[in-house]
């Protein structure tokens, strides 16, 4: 059935998907979008096949080749059978499954074990919800080939997703990304789908991995007798109706920590997210019950798990008495921080050590990294760069930590992703540290920035959804090659480091140098960063898993003290903020 206002890809999905061996309801769907004349939402259903972004698949729940549902699952996972198999040729090969709290999330990670299955493929799947973390963990804990995590991280309800992990126990990167897509794409008819699963191939896991993976949580403690000491260390958690209620109470238990409360209102795991607009703990809405809970139980520490817990925010009082949520930044600096100290120490220091963030992150790692002659690695955004970075030092230098400021943090390499669970108890160990010295975690912060530099970090997140919303972006980007800025916040551009050319661009002679192509964590990639002469730096990214473009800006200043944090901090947030009006973005 022609539509008028649709082009001639969409309309052709559309098509097939009405003719083809779909089911009923699916097909009924498509007829009332046609019926009602919706062509905006066929439009975005139809007009392109879900890809591969830094996270994988994600998309909306509904019909379409643009959508998450029960044939782009399935052909994404019969696409990754057939490359697995020729990946690991003659071999006995496994895979690893787990999924979130959302909606169709159990009967996603179903469908993807009984493809698995029919294809040949042994089966571990976690017999109820578990975090992404522990997914990567069991990878190498099992020795499976490859992996998946349904979930759509912190996206809104609407939103599913699909995770592929390979035996590295970290999130696929070239060339296996690119090739697994190709592989999809070969995948034309839902007939080439092997749906039938075989439950002789299927294993359910759960206490076998949990328990090791605990354990080794543990082992990341780096002062556990002051643990001991500040054992009631008043800690209020909410994993936001997402997986961590499973594992991230038991590891604070684990750990010693006997004080711990739950938000009530947020502890069962539901798709639906009653109680937030999005289950995001990077906005101060989805904290908003854990802030209020820490204010009637006089908490140190307020921690806050995503759905699949791989990401965590977390507030403490500051020198003011009042709760502050600390951003991605900020944590990602005292962990690293904090655990450079403890190394050194303990004389573990060799000059063999490294740890690993992304170029979107703050430079103040850079500069504690410096001091402790720690090697630090920039990687694209996406904790797999990171992963990267660590596989390809294996065996060379040790892995300290990681972080990005999409609040991901990882300590150790048992896991090759971000892990919030160990960044739960990494988190209040370091808040119980600073207790044990008569201070507050926010106490610890500003004595980082006193001896570090004051770091200040913010972002400008656009929206742009659908079709129309991805052009909008491309052409912004467009834009900003063809007109970069000259001046930011009252300082010359100095440096221009272009990641899709991979070239680096000195503002003032014109000069073209190369960024280093192939270099771990580091491939072509739609990214923009601006430097200027006293230090500030701009970056400028769409979004691989949201519809939307990203502005990152940070700009720093030297702390003379403590009594100067608030001086310091309303300039800096100034000078941000102009940072921000001078990219004219409305």
């Amino acid at each position: 059935m022609t539509i008028q206002s649709l082009d001639a890809t969409t309309q052709h999905n559309v098509d097939h998907w009405l003719s083809g061996p779909y089911d009923a309801d699916t097909k009924a769907t498509i007829q009332k979008l046609i019926d009602e004349g919706n062509t905006t939402e066929l439009t975005d259903s139809f007009y392109r096949d879900l890809e591969f972004g830094t996270g994988g698949l994600r998309g909306v729940l509904g019909v379409g080749s643009n959508r998450m549902n029960r044939y782009t699952v399935g052909a994404a996972t019969q696409g990754l059978s057939n490359y697995i198999l020729a990946a690991f040729p003659e071999q006995d090969i496994s895979v690893a499954i787990a999924h979130d709290s959302r909606r169709m999330s159990p009967e996603f990670a179903r469908l993807v074990a009984d493809i698995f299955s029919a294809n040949g493929i042994k089966v571990y799947l976690f017999s109820d919800l578990r975090p992404t973390p522990e997914l990567s963990f069991a990878i190498r804990q099992l020795g499976c080939q490859s992996g998946i995590v349904v979930t759509a991280s912190h996206n809104p309800p609407e939103y599913n997703g699909y995770k592929v992990y390979w035996d590295d126990g970290a999130q696929v990167v070239a060339p296996h990304d690119k090739a697994i897509i190709a592989e999809v794409a070969k995948i034309t008819s839902v007939d080439q789908i092997k749906f039938d699963g075989v439950p002789e191939r299927i294993q359910m896991i759960d206490e076998e991995i949990d328990a090791p993976y605990i354990e080794r949580i543990k082992e990341n403690a780096v002062n556990p007798d002051v643990i001991t000491r500040q054992a009631d260390l008043n800690i209020v958690y909410t994993p936001i109706h997402g997986t961590g209620i499973t594992l991230v109470p038991r590891a604070l238990d684990a750990l010693g920590f006997k004080n711990v409360h739950i938000v009530p209102e947020q502890a069962e795991p539901d798709g639906n997210f009653p109680t937030v607009k999005s289950p995001n703990p990077e906005e101060r809405a989805a904290m908003q019950l854990a802030l209020d809970l820490a204010l009637n139980i006089d908490a140190d520490l307020i921690i806050a798990t995503d759905p699949d817990a791989d990401r965590v925010g977390a507030g403490a009082r500051n020198h003011h008495g009042e709760f502050e949520l600390l951003n991605g930044n900020q944590m990602a600096s005292l962990i690293i921080y904090y655990l450079l100290n403890a190394w050194k120490d303990a004389g573990k220091l060799t000059g063999k050590e490294f740890v690993a963030k992304t170029i979107v992150t703050t430079d103040l790692i850079d500069r504690i990294c410096t001091r402790y002659g720690v090697n630090c690695y920039n990687t694209l955004t996406g904790f797999k760069y990171i992963a990267e970075v660590i596989r390809e030092l294996e065996g060379k230098e040790q892995f300290i930590a990681g972080g990005e400021e999409s609040y991901g943090y990882l300590i150790g390499d048992f896991v090759r992703d971000k892990d919030a669970v160990a960044s739960c108890a990494m988190i209040a160990e370091l808040t119980a540290y600073a207790k044990d010295k008569g201070q507050s975690l926010f106490d610890l912060l500003m004595a980082m920035y006193v001896e570090n530099g004051f770091f200040y970090e913010s972002l400008a997140s656009i929206t742009k959804k659908g079709k129309s919303g991805a052009e909008e972006i491309q052409q912004m980007m467009a834009d900003f090659r063809a007109n970069p800025p000259k001046e930011i916040a009252g300082s010359p551009v100095v440096r221009i480091d272009d990641y899709k050319s991979l070239e680096r661009t000195d503002a003032t002679s014109g000069k073209k140098t190369q960024i280093k192509a192939g270099s771990m964590g580091i491939e072509s990639s739609n990214v923009l960063q601006f430097f200027t002469e006293d230090g500030t730096k701009v970056s400028a990214r769409p979004s691989g898993t949201e519809p939307k473009i990203k502005f990152y800006v940070s700009v720093n200043e030297p702390l003379a003290s403590k009594e100067a944090f608030d001086d310091t901090y309303a300039q800096l947030k100034a000078k941000a903020q102009r940072a921000i009006d001078d990219l004219k973005l409305a």
